[in-house]
């Protein structure tokens, strides 16, 4: 179970990090092997990096629930389709689009930005001892219930875009699917188990992941 779990998880953080470390290299190695077009190449490998960082920062700082050992073991499978699929899919001599590039690491940005700036939100207001018991409704995530969903989805499909591989859209559409008919699901009877009405209210008034769409 991914959610309501109890008890210390600084081992499955541990394994997220090696294993997350092992597949960004694999991920750096792969793409200057495969002949890539350089500006094409530096733009994965520094996005890469970024989600990295990120997803550091997540784990270690921001995620304050307990990790299951289910997710710890989740989180890494579905970074590998990250960096190594997308290192595979931009491999090759096949031509740069520059647009495709361009508009890809601008929906990059402004995913990593989403994600990371509602979860920071988010955090800050949960340190405030005023708050406990109580469910967060504010910040970017008025807009949507799970916008840092929403950020993800973003980020991915820019990487799609940066390999100027029209296959590499099955990625973001796959994620897409996961995050509506398994991950936000789950985690939506699990708030409603915690918060009752506060989360029956804020459900009924709030887009699921896409903001005004969804």
């Amino acid at each position: 179970m991914i959610y309501g779990n109890t008890g210390s998880s600084l081992p499955q953080r541990i394994m997220v990090q090696v294993l997350e470390t092992a597949l960004l290299a694999l991920s750096i190695v792969l793409l200057i092997r495969e002949g890539n077009n350089p500006v094409r190449m530096w733009l994965l490998i520094g996005a890469f990096c970024v989600v990295y960082i990120r997803i550091t920062g997540t784990i270690f700082f921001l995620l304050k629930r307990p990790m299951g050992w289910e997710e710890a073991l989740s989180i890494p499978f579905a970074f590998a389709a990250y960096y190594i699929g997308f290192a595979l899919l931009a491999g090759g001599h096949h031509a740069a689009v520059p647009a495709l590039e361009i508009a890809g690491a601008l929906l990059f940005l402004a995913g990593s930005a989403v994600n990371t700036f509602s979860e920071v939100l988010r955090n800050r207001w949960k340190k405030d001892p005023a708050n406990k018991g109580r469910l967060y409704t504010g910040g970017l995530f008025r807009y949507s219930m799970h916008v840092n969903y929403f950020g993800d989805l973003l980020w991915v499909l820019g990487l799609a875009l940066i390999t100027s591989n029209p296959w590499a859209l099955i990625i973001p559409v796959a994620l897409f699917g996961f995050f509506a008919f398994y991950n936000a699901p789950m985690l939506d009877k699990h708030l409603a188990e915690k918060y009752g009405e506060q989360f029956k209210s804020y459900a009924a008034r709030t887009r699921k992941i896409v903001p005004f769409l969804y």
